[in-house]
């Protein structure tokens, strides 16, 4: 496994630029900071400058009207370890053996041979990097400062700072993740539960209501301290030296969407702001929507090329910016793996139009045990005590199978809910797409050398209950 890239990089599209990792890069003359703001488990549609009309974010909405947002960036996994894994090393958590969630901790599990992750590279470029957790008393908050990797480095890839040494330290890499819109919610009431909207998979019910209102309530949390971030960025002098970066590492904390490929667990926010003392890329303008297929792989070797960097051999992102930019993706691939003790192998693709997943475990339910979600998810119970009520309609009941189809085809565009599922369609055009993203995934599955094909030894998965 340590040879893994180099046994597949050459069948892998536009990954070979040829930085060698033994061959450090010149530092670049003047290369902009990089504030990179990481939220948890949150989808675009929560926000209001997506779309959202049951709340305001108007510092993430004045954000994206600065920069550039992304309507369809899409992390390739839907749990926290196993895409942050992906996203900060710029390839897929299957190739790397980082697919199943919380996995190899404490075992010495590294990288393989050439595999870095971005902290790394951009100090090759003289950057200084650090993944800041406490923040001055003003703020009045802290941050996690969390990874979350499914892998052991060999040195530490993050240097301790305080936020008031920033100015010292450019260029500089900062990264703060924040804890809202992660279980256990908050709920400071300020959303009404009456007022929400739910989505018609979920049941109209008060348990609903009330958790997803408390959801909503982390979401303006969230926006509020972004908001303290990007003013006190400016105080001290550096907004307009600093490219900003929002996302979050996956889909949001909902039954049917984080541990699950639908479009809410792997649809994710994406926000580009570009300083004013560094010439923007063409791709990148205030005010603009981007829709292009973007992976959150995709963020290593784009943010590598911003600092002057070119893209290591092998890493399987894509550099979407500038006039290195690589051609646009067809598709955004996505993978569920182990998440704690619960076992299930899913790989799914998409296109600009329609949304294709297989289910390699469909014997199992959907609502198999967990522990995790059956005690901080509440809507996760009321299904089944509804199901059992007959008191769900169809989409809704689909939860609650004994087991799961094997195939799931969706067209996003007529279905951006996915609950008709058009696998068994006789209707040309939707047999025609399912055939298409079949061979699609089946091709990604074996030119990414896919490690989820093996699955951890029974003795492993059963330790693996976590209790949050």
């Amino acid at each position: 496994m340590r040879s893994l890239l180099s046994s597949f990089a050459a069948t892998l599209v536009c990954c070979s630029v040829g930085l060698n990792a033994a061959e450090p890069a010149e530092p670049s003359a003047r290369t902009p900071n990089i504030l990179w703001l990481i939220a948890e488990d949150l989808c675009p549609s929560s926000l209001s400058c997506y779309g959202n009309k049951d709340i305001s974010t108007p510092h993430l909405d004045q954000l994206a009207s600065e920069g550039t947002r992304y309507t369809r960036a899409y992390t390739t996994a839907p749990v926290c370890s196993s895409s942050r894994s992906a996203f900060n090393t710029g390839m897929y958590q299957t190739s790397i053996g980082a697919q199943n969630h919380r996995s190899h901790r404490g075992d010495g599990y590294a990288l393989p041979a050439g595999v870095k992750v971005i902290p790394e590279w951009l100090q090759q470029a003289g950057y200084f990097s650090t993944n800041l957790s406490q923040l001055p008393a003003s703020f009045g908050f802290n941050v996690t400062a969390k990874t979350d990797w499914n892998f052991t480095l060999s040195a530490p890839a993050f240097q301790p700072c305080e936020w008031a040494e920033l100015p010292a330290r450019s260029p500089f890499l900062a990264q703060l993740n924040f804890t809202e819109t992660h279980r256990p919610l908050h709920d400071s009431g300020k959303v009404d539960p009456r007022k929400v909207t739910l989505p018609p998979y979920y049941p109209d019910h008060p348990i609903t209501r009330q958790d997803w209102a408390a959801f909503l309530d982390d979401v303006l949390e969230l926006d509020r301290k972004v908001g303290v971030i990007l003013k006190e960025l400016n105080t001290a002098g550096l907004a307009d030296d600093t490219i900003v970066i929002f996302m979050a590492d996956h889909g949001e904390a909902q039954v049917r969407a984080k541990q699950f490929l639908y479009e809410e667990g792997l649809n994710i926010p994406l926000i580009i702001r570009w300083p004013k003392n560094f010439p923007a890329p063409s791709q990148i303008t205030p005010g603009t929507v981007d829709d292009r297929l973007i992976e959150a792989i995709d963020l290593a070797p784009t943010l590598l090329n911003s600092a002057g960097l070119p893209k290591p051999d092998g890493m399987q992102g894509r550099n979407f910016l500038g006039a290195q930019a690589e051609a646009a993706r067809q598709f955004a691939f996505g993978a569920r793996d182990r998440c704690d003790e619960t076992v299930f192998r899913m790989r799914t693709v998409r296109d600009e139009r329609y949304r294709y997943i297989h289910n390699f475990t469909p014997q199992v339910p959907f609502l198999q045990a967990n522990y995790y979600k059956e005690h901080f998810y509440p809507v996760w119970n009321l299904l089944k005590q509804l199901h059992a009520q007959g008191r769900l309609t169809p989409a809704q009941d689909a939860l609650c199978q004994p087991s799961m189809p094997k195939e799931e085809l969706y067209d996003l565009d007529t279905d951006p809910f996915e609950i008709h599922n058009l696998a068994e369609s006789d209707k040309p055009e939707h047999r025609a797409a399912l055939h298409k993203l079949r061979t699609a995934l089946d091709q990604w599955i074996e030119e990414t050398q896919d490690q989820g094909r093996v699955f951890e030894t029974p003795q492993v998965i059963s330790s693996q209950t976590v209790k949050h």
